[in-house]
């Protein structure tokens, strides 16, 4: 089992005997965080969706263009 020892000067640190590793206890700054990440990811599929549908409309403008292209010349 690992074992912490308080960060001086450091109320929510503590460090693991073992790897010497630096945690943070402070539950409401990791929550923070997780939704700072949560938000992040929901813009970056929103982004992508967004891409999606222009290219999905400039696909369906150029074969529109196509189209009449093709009446006009007849």
């Amino acid at each position: 089992m690992a074992e912490f020892v308080k960060v001086k000067d450091f109320d929510h640190l503590v460090r693991d005997k073992h790897s010497t590793g630096v945690v943070s206890t402070d539950a409401t700054a990791y929550k923070r965080a997780m939704e700072r990440t949560r938000n992040a990811q929901c813009e970056r599929d929103e982004l992508r969706n967004a891409t999606r549908e222009i290219n999905t409309l400039k696909n369906e403008i150029h074969e529109i263009k196509s189209l009449l292209t093709n009446i006009l010349e007849k």
